[in-house]
C-alpha cells in the first residue's frame, strides 16, 4: 500500500509510540491523586503541556488538553458564545471550514445566535476585507481555519486577527491541518484561541489541545471536576497526552522542505504525464507542504482511486468521503462540477518516499488514461 492521505491521519511516529508505552502499563495513576504514582503521571502531563506550548510559542498554562481537534473547536466556539452572550450573539466564520467549526456554528444558530459565512476566492482564500465587512457591534468571535483541509490553502490569519483585535473580538483558528506542517506560533498569528489534533502530526487518534490566551475565561464544554485548571472536566488521558507532547517536540524540528519537495515531485510528475488533463486546486504557492489537491476534468475522482487500489488517498476531506456531490469547499471556490467531480486529495508526509511518489504517479496516470472522459 502507498499511503498518501496524511491530511486525514498520520502514522504514529515510532518515538511517540515508545514514549506512550509505559503509561499504558506501568504508570497508571490518576494525575489528580496526591500519592506518589499520581504525582508522577501529573508531572509527565505537565511536561507534555510544555512541549505543546513550545511548538505554539505559548505559555504552558495556556494549553488545555482535549480528546480531539473537534472537541477543541466546540469548546472555544460554544464556550465563547455562552460566556459572551450578554455582549453579543454574532459570529464570523468562513464557507470552507471543517464541519467541526461549521456544525457548532449551525448549532448556535438554532439557539439564537447569528453567523456570517464569508466566501473565498477561486484558490480557497478568505479576503480579510470580507471579514471586516461582516463585523458588527454584537460580534463576539471570528473563527477562520489556518489551512484549508481539502485544498491546503493557508489563510491570512494574522491580517484577520488584527481586524478582530481592533473590534475587541475574540479570534480563533482551527490549526488541525497546519500544526506540525508549517509554523503555528500564536504570537505571530495574533490569535486568542488555536485548536490542534494529535493524529494530524504523528500522535495517536483521540487527543487534541486548545490554546487559550492567558487571562481569557470561557465556559467549559464539559462540566465535572476541576481538571485542566477547571477548563475541561475529565481525567486526563495520560498516555495520549504524552504522545502528543513528544509529537509536538518532533514537529518543532521537522523538515518541511523535504515534504514540500515530495508534493511538488508528485504534482510535476502528473502534469508532465497528462498535461491539461489535470488541474491543481487551491493556492499554487501559499499552501500546505503536504497537500496535492488535484482534479481530472471530465472524470470521477472515486473511479480513479478505485483503479488504483494500492493507493490510499481521498476524493475530498476524509470526513466527507461518503458524499457524491461537489464538496462545500469546491462549491465555495466556484469549481465547475465537471472539474470538482474529478477531484482527488493526495497528501504526503514525513514517512513518504520518493519511490512511493513515483509509483503513485504511474498508477494514477494509467488510471486517467484508461478511464473515458465524460466530456
Amino acid at each position: 500500500m502507498i499511503y498518501l492521505d496524511y491530511n486525514a491521519s498520520t502514522p504514529i511516529d515510532p518515538a511517540v509510540y515508545e514514549a506512550m508505552l509505559p503509561y499504558l502499563s506501568e504508570h497508571y495513576g490518576n494525575p489528580s491523586s496526591s500519592h506518589a504514582m499520581g504525582r508522577a503521571v501529573k508531572a509527565v502531563v505537565e511536561t507534555a503541556r510544555g512541549q505543546v506550548a513550545n511548538l505554539l510559542g505559548a505559555k504552558t498554562g495556556e494549553i488545555v488538553f482535549t480528546a480531539s481537534g473537534t472537541e477543541a473547536n466546540n469548546l472555544v466556539i460554544k464556550g465563547v458564545a455562552e460566556t459572551l452572550r450578554h455582549r453579543g450573539n454574532h459570529i464570523i466564520t468562513s464557507a470552507v471550514e471543517h464541519p467541526a467549526v461549521i456544525n457548532p456554528c449551525k448549532y448556535l444558530e438554532r439557539h439564537g445566535f447569528e453567523v456570517s459565512y464569508v466566501g473565498v476566492d477561486s484558490n480557497g482564500r478568505v479576503n480579510p476585507k470580507d471579514v471586516a465587512g461582516e463585523v458588527r457591534p454584537n460580534t463576539i468571535l471570528v473563527s477562520i481555519m489556518h489551512a484549508q483541509n481539502e485544498v491546503g490553502t493557508i489563510q491570512p490569519i494574522r491580517e484577520i486577527a488584527a481586524i478582530a483585535a481592533q473590534g475587541g473580538i475574540g479570534m480563533h483558528t482551527d490549526a488541525a491541518q497546519s500544526c506540525g506542517k508549517v509554523p503555528t506560533r500564536v504570537d505571530a498569528l495574533g490569535v486568542d484561541f488555536l485548536s490542534i489534533a494529535g493524529h494530524k502530526l504523528h500522535a495517536p487518534i483521540g487527543v487534541g489541545a486548545l490554546y487559550i490566551r492567558e487571562a481569557i475565561e470561557i465556559e467549559p464544554l464539559l462540566h465535572g471536576a476541576g481538571h485542566e485548571d477547571g477548563r475541561r472536566a475529565g481525567t486526563e488521558a495520560v498516555a495520549m497526552i504524552v504522545g502528543l507532547g513528544v509529537a509536538a517536540e518532533l514537529a518543532a524540528k521537522a523538515d518541511h522542505a523535504a515534504v514540500t519537495a515530495l508534493r511538488d515531485r508528485f504534482c510535476d510528475g502528473l502534469t508532465a504525464a497528462v498535461g491539461d488533463q489535470v488541474v491543481l486546486l487551491g493556492d499554487p504557492d501559499d499552501r500546505l507542504p503536504s497537500t496535492a489537491a488535484v482534479a481530472f476534468p471530465g472524470r470521477i475522482g472515486a473511479e480513479i482511486l478505485a483503479a488504483c487500489p494500492e493507493i490510499c488517498a481521498t476524493t475530498g476531506a476524509a470526513c466527507h468521503t461518503e458524499s457524491r456531490k461537489r464538496s462545500a469547499t469546491l462549491a465555495a471556490m466556484d469549481v465547475p462540477e465537471r472539474v470538482a467531480f474529478g477531484a482527488v486529495r493526495f497528501s504526503v508526509g514525513r514517512f513518504t518516499t520518493e519511490a512511493e511518489v513515483d509509483a503513485a504517479i504511474g498508477m494514477v496516470v494509467a488510471a486517467v488514461r484508461s478511464l473515458p472522459s465524460t466530456g
